[in-house]
């Protein structure tokens, strides 16, 4: 039997993540007819807010905001939400070699060592001076790139057949000189790829759209991140934002286009805005299809690979040592863990990161195994207290089906010199939104937002 199709409007938006809402309020309040289609049963995309069995509350997804995340910031307070600073008071710990040592975090991230005062690292001289040259090429890199076409930069080509690892290793074989840009690879910036997994044009290129010098983790959100895409979808209501219902085809011609759901329903607009990582797209069928250099694109795009932790304590006890939560370096397991407990310190939560090919590595052991991984590197940084967590959450991100991985997308050698000129094309009266898709902070709320924005003004436009 036949579904009867719902009466048509002016945009159906494809995901309920924090890009595709931002577009659906911002057509709404410009008295527009939107509808938002989820495949997911909720909203938020990779920004989830979830309760723990003894009753803290943790963000599964992103959490952070920064400093100069603008858009974010006004619609957190907009939505009446309360924001509180990073706790980065005290020193953090670099692990190195099997050794953890207390170091302060740099006044001027610019000049830091993977954050730290460079001087307070028990590293030698040479080391650390490789470190800075090797970083101040790669800067200069990142001064040359022109965010919106880093593929008609001078060089690019050759920039792009060279992998992150490969342009390292032809300055410098030194493990520590190496180790910040690796870091960039893993866990700053984009996140979630290796060093051989990319080309330092694109590793350049993220940190000219989302410098991490700009301290993008500077703010959290009392009761969470994730509860921005629930007001969000509040707002709009449940009669605009239909879940468990994934598009399966969209199909147009000049005047129209329909987006047609697993439920067998067919959604016909003016417009409709896809707002979903990039690799998912290729499970929607398009008619026309997308161009083939599209579809190049999209196949070398994947998602990172990325597992989130989070260890919940009764106290803040790294605190009353004088200790702020933050850690990296060398650990066997872990990539980054940073404090992410409320002011009081109460759930005392630090949130840990398992990035690229050691996440893999890390899926394919037994859980017992996994767990086992993390409270080690953890009592390596903070003793065996806090190998005793109330609650330690696993949080696989390579796992979530409507995701596929986090943060967010990274290009494979050669992919932007190849077909850059794809990236944000819409395709018709299919337009694009989506973290992945901004030219200013992709792979961060910010950057959702202003997809969302970019996404709903070029909707306008088409609807006329």
């Amino acid at each position: 039997m036949a579904v009867p199709s719902p009466e048509p409007i002016d945009v159906v938006v494809v995901g309920a993540g924090l890009s595709g809402l931002v577009a659906a309020q911002r057509l709404r309040d410009q008295g527009l007819q939107v509808r938002v289609l989820e495949a997911r049963d909720r909203v938020g995309g990779r920004l989830v807010t979830a309760m723990t069995p003894s009753g803290a509350t943790v963000d599964l997804g992103g959490q952070w905001g920064g400093a100069s995340h603008h858009r974010l910031a006004a619609l957190v307070q907009e939505l009446g939400l309360v924001t509180f600073p990073s706790h980065y008071d005290g020193l953090g710990l670099f692990h190195w070699h099997g050794k953890a040592c207390r170091a302060p975090i740099a006044s001027d991230l610019r000049q830091s060592f993977l954050f730290f005062e460079p001087e307070a690292l028990p590293l030698e001289r040479v080391a650390i001076d490789a470190a800075r040259r090797l970083k101040q090429e790669f800067d200069g890199l990142v001064a040359q790139i022109p965010p919106l076409a880093p593929w008609t930069m001078e060089g690019a080509e050759r920039l792009d057949h060279q992998t992150i690892a490969s342009w390292m290793e032809a300055r410098s074989d030194d493990p520590i000189a190496q180790l910040p840009l690796r870091w960039l690879a893993l866990v700053g910036g984009s996140g979630g790829f290796g060093p051989a997994e990319s080309s330092i044009l694109h590793l350049a290129w993220t940190q000219a759209v989302a410098p991490q010098d700009e301290n993008p983790e500077s703010w959290l959100i009392h009761g969470g991140m994730g509860q921005v895409p629930q007001r969000l979808a509040q707002y709009l209501g449940e009669s605009i934002v239909q879940k468990r219902n994934p598009v399966v085809a969209i199909s147009q011609d000049a005047s129209a286009v329909w987006v047609h759901g697993a439920d067998g329903r067919s959604h016909q607009a003016a417009v409709a805005i896809v707002a979903i990582p990039p690799p998912l797209r290729s499970g929607i069928r398009f008619e026309p299809d997308l161009p083939p250099t599209q579809r190049a694109l999209l196949q070398r795009s994947p998602m990172g690979c990325m597992v989130k932790w989070l260890a919940v304590y009764a106290r803040p006890f790294w605190r009353e040592r004088g200790q702020n939560g933050l850690a990296l370096g060398d650990l066997p397991c872990l990539d980054l863990v940073a404090d992410s407990s409320p002011p009081s310190g109460s759930p005392a939560i630090l949130a840990g990161f398992v990035a690229g090919p050691r996440a893999i590595r890390l899926g394919q052991l037994a859980p017992a195994q996994r767990r086992a991984a993390v409270l080690a590197d953890l009592e390596a940084c903070w003793g065996p207290e806090a190998a005793r967590p109330l609650d330690l959450i696993e949080q696989d991100w390579t796992q979530e089906t409507w995701s596929t991985g986090a943060f967010t997308t990274y290009l494979s050698p050669g992919a932007w010199t190849a077909f850059g000129p794809s990236w944000r094309q819409g395709h018709g009266r299919v337009l694009w939104a989506g973290t992945e898709m901004a030219t200013l902070w992709p792979g961060y709320g910010e950057g959702a937002i202003l997809a969302g924005e970019e996404a709903a003004d070029q909707a306008l436009a088409l609807v006329g």
